[in-house]
């Protein structure tokens, strides 16, 4: 499903939980599972979110509300929810990268410095409609990943972590690459 913007140059998104097309099952777990781990520590907001979606839409057996199941009984079930909600979609991934705020700051760096055109770092991406379908020409995760270590040797960061990062903060998934006008490159 598209959704086009209200904007003159009828940007073209996908709902947010269109990123399971991009992403393997086991990664997505690990996703979940960071967030739900770091759910105490995250901003109110952030947690208040997250709680009152996994009420709505995450179903664990034994208990009325899902958000008061413990962490290791609600993955599989958030995990499953991830792949059809795109409003938990993008409470999930809020909180994924902020619990990898380092990482975000690297990717921000990195994107910005290939000439990226970016949200600022801390705007609310979850408000968006979902993810920009245009993908930068010339780019791609391997590339990305590749430049990263380039200007992070000491880093020791998932190639996964990094593609997720660049597709958050970016807000584009790689569905029609090589539109010149989404994000000039630097080579």
């Amino acid at each position: 499903m598209i959704i086009p913007t209200m904007s003159d140059n009828k940007q073209e998104f996908l709902p947010f939980h269109a990123i399971n097309e991009f992403m393997r099952n086991d990664y997505r777990l690990t996703v979940v599972r960071t967030a739900l781990q770091a759910l105490p520590s995250l901003p109110a907001e952030l947690r208040a979110s997250i709680d009152r979606l996994t009420k709505h839409f995450v179903k664990v057996p034994g208990f009325r509300n899902s958000a008061q199941a413990p962490t290791g009984v609600k993955m599989n079930p958030m995990a499953a929810a991830f792949e059809k909600s795109p409003e938990l979609v993008a409470a999930i991934l809020a909180a994924w990268a902020e619990v990898h705020l380092e990482l975000r700051q690297q990717v921000y760096d990195l994107l910005t410095g290939r000439g990226w055109e970016l949200l600022p770092m801390e705007a609310n991406r979850a408000k968006l409609p979902g993810f920009m379908i245009h993908w930068p020409k010339g780019e791609n995760f391997e590339k990305l990943n590749q430049a990263f270590h380039v200007k992070y040797p000491e880093v020791q960061s998932e190639a996964d972590d990094v593609s997720l990062m660049v597709v958050w903060l970016s807000a584009r998934l790689p569905y029609d690459v090589g539109d010149e006008q989404a994000a000039p490159t630097a080579g």
